[in-house]
């Protein structure tokens, strides 16, 4: 999911020729042939299916095509669709010119379809080449899909929102309230062990749907904690403690000491403070540690449980003494509930605070597609923070 985008700048650059005019709805039908399509794969195969023109696999493994010479920004996009191989068809747009950011949206298909299955469908962002799916359980939905027959898919893309339509053109299967992409306009590709057909783009019929940001569940909710302090990540070998060795509670100082460079960071929609945006890509098979912190006061003595979303692990301090360690490295038998995804029901612990200030300090390691974390207090009674 992660590869596919890579080395197709040169593509960009040289296929981008034009953009949209911001009135023009003129619709655009695509044929599936080398003339609009560069392939990203060494397996495309341009054929006529059905009596339309169509593409798939050259070899039963996923295939990847980029439209020329059009960049999109808004409006609609309609394409069938005929599963073929399991995987993750789908479609990239606003992809920007260094192929590194995008927005996706796919189609998981992994044997017989479950209409009410909410996994079926999936938006995420892609920054810095890194799929967001992994802390985007919330743009996920169930649909009916179909095998051995086209499947319809309608995008309608207005500014900061969507809503995909996948085989009932009447009710939409997915909305997303808000991209997360950084791109605003861009490229679009395919992709996946399937066969497409009948792409049509309408460019700016967007159907009344509003540009701006829709409703965030956590937007009135004063229980998150969204500004933190964070420090630039650190390479920190699989194997490796954020504990120094035989002192047992004691953070080893080569990961953090008196010197470290803190700046202010704030969460994300969604309450997710977002490691990936801030600091892009971590490689493949490497692991990362970034520390963040933020100061918690108490008017009193008391206790509260936090309620925690993370990926991919977390050491928890309060007041430099260790206080929780939880992995969720996904396909491991202890990955957390929705399957290794980052919510706020991954993990709770009780932070026990002293009267005045405490300082409450996490480090957060990353190895596998997006990372970050998502706190809320039990409730805010006799506390301040920022």
């Amino acid at each position: 999911m992660r590869k596919l985008g890579i080395g197709l700048s040169m593509l960009l650059l040289a296929g981008m020729a034009y953009g949209q005019k911001k009135k023009e709805e003129k619709e655009i039908l695509v044929p599936m042939d080398e003339k609009h399509w560069a392939s990203m794969t060494d397996n495309v195969e341009f054929i006529t299916y059905k009596s339309v023109s169509a593409v798939r696999s050259k070899d039963k493994e996923g295939f990847g095509i980029l439209l020329k010479d059009l960049i999109f920004t808004d409006g609609t996009i309609e394409f069938d669709v005929e599963l073929k191989g399991s995987g993750f068809p789908g479609i990239d747009f606003r992809i920007s010119e260094d192929t590194l950011n995008s927005e996706k949206f796919y189609i998981r298909y992994f044997g017989t379809p479950d209409g009410l299955k909410r996994t079926t469908l999936q938006y995420a962002a892609v920054l810095d080449r890194v799929n967001m799916w992994d802390v985007t359980d919330d743009y996920q939905a169930a649909a009916k899909i179909y095998e051995g027959k086209w499947n319809h898919v309608k995008l309608v893309v207005s500014g900061k929102q969507m809503k995909v339509y996948v085989n009932d053109m009447q009710r939409a299967a997915l909305h997303i309230p808000a991209l997360e992409g950084i791109s605003n306009s861009g490229a679009i590709s395919l992709s996946g062990n399937v066969i497409y057909a009948n792409l049509v783009i309408k460019p700016n019929a967007t159907e009344n749907l509003a540009p701006n940001e829709g409703y965030d569940p956590t937007y009135n909710d004063s229980r998150y904690l969204r500004n933190w302090l964070v420090t630039e990540p650190i390479d920190f070998p699989f194997g490796r403690d954020v504990i120094k060795p035989d002192s047992g509670t004691l953070i080893d100082t080569a990961l953090l000491d008196s010197t470290a460079v803190w700046k202010p960071l704030r969460a994300d929609r969604r309450a997710l403070v977002n490691l990936t945006r801030l600091y892009g890509e971590t490689e493949e098979g490497q692991r990362k540690l970034a520390w963040v912190k933020k100061t918690i006061s108490s008017d009193t003595d008391q206790k509260k449980r936090v309620d925690m979303g993370f990926s991919d692990e977390i050491w928890v301090f309060i007041n430099g003494q260790p206080l929780h360690v939880d992995k969720n490295y996904y396909g491991s038998p202890g990955m957390k509930e929705p399957r290794g995804r980052c919510t706020i029901e991954n993990t709770s612990f009780v932070l026990p605070l002293q009267k005045g200030e405490n300082e409450v300090l996490i480090g957060v390691s990353n190895y596998f597609f997006g990372w970050g974390l998502i706190a809320r207090v039990q409730d805010t009674d006799g506390l301040e923070f920022d």
